[in-house]
């Protein structure tokens, strides 16, 4: 029942299943498909969709190979989906938030201090209200295989430490290319400027801008600490990525193909998600090696900044959909057993 309303706060219409649950009588044929991300190889990101590509190769008997285009070669995330719906690319990982703008209710999972936990993101994107998410997708050309995980987002700049809410008064700061973080920033008093992943690093190596906010995984991948100063530990935002494929380029498999792809996604995903939390855990150490000053917000900042930022959750909630809005907090309660 909890599902069926669900479904109905999200607006999906009809369900679409993407998995034929049965087994497949017709035999997996060869195929090469191209599988782009913007991170760079050794970030976890990365580590998943080699585990995926290696499953792949393994269930198909080697007939299915993925090829791995990481670092944003094939172009930063917003260009990649276009891509993905034309055809012209395969499979990609990204924001799970960044699809906002091909299906509005994705931007529910960019609400700011959403998740507590990874664990908790993942009773959330794994159930009724993730799997209505990407029942929503086909009708964009683009089909869900699932969700890893990206983490959760930390602030660093060039200029000075940031230890309260009225340090970042002022500051240039990168975001993602989504309405959410944009505003989120503008409200805690940056300037905010969206751009794509590809181009930060010359960005703030640049001056462009003074700062940028991801998880600490990507700061130690991406090199940012060769061009910024000062790091602060806010976990503002968590970010679940979502496995994407063509829909042009699913719509041609077989059942028994499309059961290789989702089998291989779902044990990639689970491999995905510890490599990424352990990774984590050692990053902020990491990142003070380089010689990054890392600061930690007490309670009554971060509570600061929770305030500056709760208006977004009422003024996207219009945008998003007040009931998948709702259905979100609503299965969150759940989760957490109030």
């Amino acid at each position: 029942m909890f599902n069926r309303l669900m479904k109905v706060a999200l607006g999906v219409a009809l369900p679409i299943a993407i998995l034929a649950g049965s087994p497949a009588a017709a035999e997996i044929r060869e195929h090469q498909l191209k599988f782009a991300s913007a991170n760079n190889k050794g970030h976890p990101q990365v580590t998943g969709m080699e585990k995926f590509a290696e499953l792949v190769a393994e269930k198909s008997g080697g007939k299915i190979e993925v090829k791995l285009f990481p670092g944003g070669v094939l172009g930063g995330d917003v260009q990649t989906v276009s891509a993905l719906q034309g055809g012209v690319i395969e499979m990609t990982v990204l924001n799970a938030g960044i699809l906002a703008s091909n299906v509005k209710q994705f931007g529910a999972v960019d609400l700011p201090f959403l998740f507590g936990s990874g664990e908790e993101a993942d009773k959330i994107m794994d159930g009724a209200f993730g799997t209505g998410l990407m029942e929503l997708l086909p009708d964009t050309g683009l089909v869900g295989l699932g969700y890893w995980e990206l983490g959760f987002r930390n602030l660093t700049n060039n200029r000075h430490a940031v230890t309260k809410l009225e340090d970042i008064q002022g500051l240039k700061i990168r975001t993602i290319q989504s309405p959410i973080p944009i505003e989120l920033f503008n409200a805690l008093g940056a300037n905010a400027v969206p751009l794509p992943y590809t181009e930060l690093y010359t960005a703030l190596e640049t001056g462009t801008v003074d700062g940028q906010e991801n998880p600490a995984a990507n700061i130690i991948n991406a090199k940012f600490y060769e061009v910024q100063k000062y790091m602060t530990v806010t976990r503002h935002q968590y970010n679940p990525q979502i496995v994407l494929v063509s829909k042009k380029f699913w719509d041609g498999l077989n059942d028994e193909e499309k059961a290789v792809f989702q089998a291989a996604a779902n044990e990639a995903r689970d491999y995905q998600r510890q490599v990424s939390r352990e990774f984590d855990a050692k990053a902020i150490a990491d990142i003070r090696a380089t010689g990054m000053q890392v600061d930690e917000l007490s309670p009554e900042e971060t509570q600061k900044l929770r305030d500056a930022v709760k208006p977004l959750i009422d003024k996207f909630s219009a945008e998003i959909g007040p009931e998948t809005v709702a259905a979100l907090f609503k299965e969150l309660e759940t989760v957490r057993g109030n």
